[in-house]
């Protein structure tokens, strides 16, 4: 039997920047953005948009980015970030521009009740487990890059324990680099199911069939664009011998829009 919407146990968020996107549709449960969208959408005044958007759906998870790159900084914002609703999560990106770990940074804020969204995550393997972010022998740029290596091993031991808190791992951009993304989303999933606060994010989708994915590995959430989410409450609905038609349908309007032809007729008669 094929999926529909209401059999999707998994949580669907809008990423993007459009407020009343969440708002108009009760199935979606939480809302991501990022400077980059918001760039987009032309914003400029970031805390009166964020305001609005919390009194738009103050009863759903709502993920804002700090935007700065210095990790002291990026603390400070998220601390600002974490007050404008209860609903809110701080995104933080798992290393600055330079490749710095954040992951001392996020232990130590959600120690401190504010909710991650620990995201920009590619890796799950590694060696070098959280603790050794403590280790001062290891010389920076050796620590950076065992860290880097294991970024989902790593953010999910930093706020484990903690306030609750989404780990993004970015599928759709593994997928585009040739990368698959499959074994590392089960693991990422399997590794927070073993705390009590830690949620999954499959980040960065690109088509509606990675909802199903998404769905099937038991992922906690999965965040999708606009052109994406108008899509699902089709699924299931229709065949795949009643898709074919539409193609067809399709290429034969536009040949007779265009004014296509193939003289098959005189062809014929010099033959």
């Amino acid at each position: 039997m094929a999926t529909k919407l209401q059999d999707l146990d998994i949580k669907l968020f809008a990423d993007g920047a459009d407020k009343a996107q969440i708002a108009k549709q009760p199935w979606i449960k939480g809302f991501t953005t990022t400077p980059s969208l918001m760039k987009a959408a032309g914003v400029t005044d970031y805390v009166s948009y964020a305001r609005e958007l919390v009194a738009a759906a103050p009863d759903r998870h709502i993920s804002f980015e700090v935007f700065s790159d210095d990790i002291p900084e990026m603390i400070e914002q998220a601390r600002v970030i974490s007050t404008w609703g209860p609903n809110v999560y701080v995104k933080l990106p798992v290393t600055t521009t330079r490749g710095e770990p954040l992951f001392q940074a996020v232990h130590a804020l959600s120690r401190d009740g504010i909710q991650i969204n620990l995201t920009a995550v590619f890796t799950v393997r590694g060696r070098l487990l959280f603790e050794a972010a403590h280790a001062a022998e290891l010389g920076i740029h050796l620590l950076r890059r065992l860290l880097t290596s294991e970024q989902v091993v790593s953010g999910i031991e930093a706020l484990s324990g903690g306030a609750p808190a989404c780990v993004s791992v970015f599928a759709g951009r593994l997928a585009d680099a040739g990368i698959d993304h499959r074994p590392i989303m089960r693991d990422a999933v399997a590794r927070a199911r073993q705390t009590g606060n830690v949620e999954i994010i499959w980040a960065s989708t690109r088509e509606v069939f990675n909802v199903i994915e998404a769905n099937e590995i038991e992922c906690h959430i999965i965040t999708a664009p606009a052109a994406v989410l108008k899509k699902l409450p089709s699924l299931g609905t229709i065949t795949a011998s009643e898709l074919s038609l539409d193609p067809v349908k399709a290429f034969r309007e536009d040949a007779v829009a265009a004014g296509l032809l193939l003289p098959v007729a005189a062809q014929r008669a010099a033959e």
